[in-house]
């Protein structure tokens, strides 16, 4: 009955993904950016938008969201409660929306009491639940550099508005895991030119990119707020291993691929990839990022160029469903065929409270909670 169920979901879910990614792919995304952001007497969020769909979301009964998805069920996302927040803040900001600050500072309480203070002085936010990508299972808790950025970019701007200090002391050890490696608990991964921070510790390199440069913005607030050169020097040696591994992440000065060349991006997240890059050029004044940013421009595209991003997208991201049995991934086989009493070299090297990372197979990544936590795909 139960193989039958999971069977009918899974094909629930395929027919919904197609549907939307054959009938509803455009060139445009209601996600715009704010440049007021930046300054220290600033609580603008460098990106907003009022016409964002949250489908995945169910509110828990202190107002809290959690993110819903195939695999998982309802979980507590910190990258996901971050962005609610930053949101939120955004309409108080424009709309003198008291009930928008109010959900603002409930999302920053919520990061506030779940942040985990680690033995080496780390302050981290976890993910406290299982999550399949591709072949590769990450086990409860995990870190993840995208989590880390968003919740410092909402708790920076809660510590503005509020001046609670346990905020501050909070941030103070926030930046410690971009410092670290992966194999030590942290987010680092180093290559020749700079440091990528990873949404997925122990992906393969360059991993994904929007999640790496939402970390970056988290760094720049942190570095505004405390003028800690450290921090300055983890904002720029992220800036300088994006611009090594923007060819990577380049699909013929048109598009951006998803993660490691799993696929080509879907319009929300190619959007985010362009209007992110946009601001980091800004605020770090590398004029490599501004000419990708360019030229990743939707409205550049010729008619022609359209339908080959079009077609691109939906053979490489279904290619990526057939070579990791999207539809057939289960948890419960996952952490099955991952179960073996010997831990694998990554998993057995880490301190108290690192990643576990599993692989039951492959290590490619693939979108396949289909949880857009940064801008939930209309």
């Amino acid at each position: 009955m139960n193989k039958a169920k999971n069977s009918f979901e899974s094909l629930r879910y395929a027919l919904r993904a197609l549907r939307r990614e054959c009938l509803q792919f455009g060139f445009d995304y209601p996600l715009d950016i704010d440049t007021e952001a930046g300054p220290k007497n600033s609580l603008h969020y460098y990106l907003y938008s009022e016409k964002l769909s949250w489908s995945v979301m169910s509110m828990d009964p202190e107002g809290v969201p959690r993110a819903r998805n195939r695999l998982s069920g309802l979980i507590y996302k910190p990258a996901y409660i971050a962005w609610w927040g930053l949101v939120n803040l955004g309409h108080y900001l424009r709309h003198n929306d008291e009930a928008s600050r109010d959900l603002f500072l409930r999302q920053v309480d919520w990061l506030e009491s779940h942040a985990t203070v680690r033995n080496d002085g780390s302050v981290v936010w976890m993910n406290n639940y299982d999550c399949l990508q591709g072949k590769t299972l990450f086990r409860a808790p995990w870190v993840s550099a995208y989590d880390q950025g968003l919740a410092i970019s909402a708790l920076v701007r809660g510590y503005r508005m509020t001046g609670n200090p346990r905020l501050l002391q909070l941030l103070q050890g926030a930046s410690r895991i971009f410092a670290l490696d992966v194999d030590e608990g942290g987010v680092r991964d180093s290559v020749p030119a700079g440091a990528l921070y990873s949404e997925l510790p122990g992906q393969s390199t360059p991993g994904i990119m929007d999640g790496f440069m939402s970390s970056l913005l988290g760094l720049y607030d942190l570095f505004v707020e405390t003028g800690d050169p450290a921090v300055k020097e983890l904002f720029d040696q992220g800036i300088a291993g994006l611009k090594s591994m923007l060819p990577c992440w380049d699909y013929r000065k048109k598009w951006s691929w998803y993660g490691s060349h799993a696929y080509l991006c879907p319009t929300s997240y190619h959007w985010l990839n362009r209007v992110l890059l946009e601001v980091l050029a800004r605020l770090s004044d590398e004029a490599t990022l501004a000419e990708y940013a360019e030229a990743w421009r939707p409205e550049r595209l010729s008619s022609a160029s359209r339908a080959e991003i079009f077609t691109m997208f939906l053979l490489t991201k279904n290619f990526c469903r057939v070579r990791n049995k999207t539809w057939g991934s289960n948890l419960a086989k996952a952490r099955a065929s991952c179960s073996a009493p010997v831990k694998t070299k990554v998993e057995s090297s880490l301190p108290p409270q690192a990643n576990p990372v599993l692989n039951s197979g492959s290590n490619q990544l693939i979108d396949s909670l289909d949880l857009v936590t940064r801008t939930a795909a209309p």
